[in-house]
């Protein structure tokens, strides 16, 4: 994976706008536990190629500190070569001096070599340090957007949650409306009271008959009285 494809790719999830996807989701909880199932995966790929982005700059700053310090070990030969040339040529030894001095001008050219080397190095390794500055941006924007995935993921659950329990006492409460069970004892009551209005009705009834009977034993006792009077008025 290239380092424009990493960073497109970062940039491209870092930027997803959760509720538009959970508008457009069927089932929020599903498509929220499969978009971090996709954002942790994307974010373990990403890291890997970011990590390897990292790896990269790390070694062409290596070698550019390499060529740098190449470039002043060299400077440091041909001054000694060019010092020592310096010293025979005095003493007069003047073959031996140019051999240094040509020692001198090898060290120099390698010296030359080595800076350029490492002048070579310096834009790329500045565009790669800014390209890697990206990617941890994006990384961390991935990983803070994983974050609010999971707390929307969880928010949604405690809600539908809640919502269920809401609606099952609902439907309890709605169901206790239906069969209300103060309606079979309002019946129950009626039902008690026709009895005992049935058992006064028995009671009166046999009231009125007690005193019926009680009536006929005093009208007996009426006639025998008029009776004795009648045999006394004869006598």
């Amino acid at each position: 994976m290239s380092k424009q494809t990493v960073l497109g790719r970062v940039a491209q999830l870092a930027k997803a706008n959760i509720n538009t996807l959970l508008d457009q989701a069927e089932d929020p909880q599903k498509m929220l536990d499969q978009l971090i199932r996709d954002y942790a995966n994307n974010i373990a790929d990403a890291e890997e190629a970011v990590a390897a982005t990292i790896g990269n700059l790390r070694l062409m700053e290596q070698d550019h500190q390499e060529d740098v310090e190449a470039a002043k070990e060299w400077g440091g030969k041909a001054l000694a070569a060019s010092r020592k040339a310096d010293e025979l040529r005095g003493g007069g030894q003047a073959a031996e001096a140019d051999r240094f001095d040509n020692l001198a001008k090898v060290a120099l050219g390698r010296q030359l070599q080595s800076e350029k080397e490492a002048r070579t190095a310096e834009p790329t390794i500045a565009a790669q340090t800014e390209v890697v500055a990206k990617l941890r941006t994006g990384l961390d924007q991935m990983r803070a957007k994983l974050g609010e995935l999971e707390a929307k993921r969880d928010e949604l659950v405690a809600r539908a949650r809640s919502a269920r329990a809401q609606n099952t006492m609902m439907d309890a409460v709605k169901n206790v409306d239906v069969l209300d069970p103060t309606s079979e004892l309002s019946r129950f009551e009626d039902k008690v009271r026709r009895e005992e209005a049935r058992a006064l009705g028995k009671q009166e009834l046999a009231a009125s008959s007690l005193d019926a009977q009680f009536e006929q034993l005093d009208a007996l006792g009426d006639s025998a009285e008029i009776e004795a009077r009648l045999a006394a008025l004869k006598k």
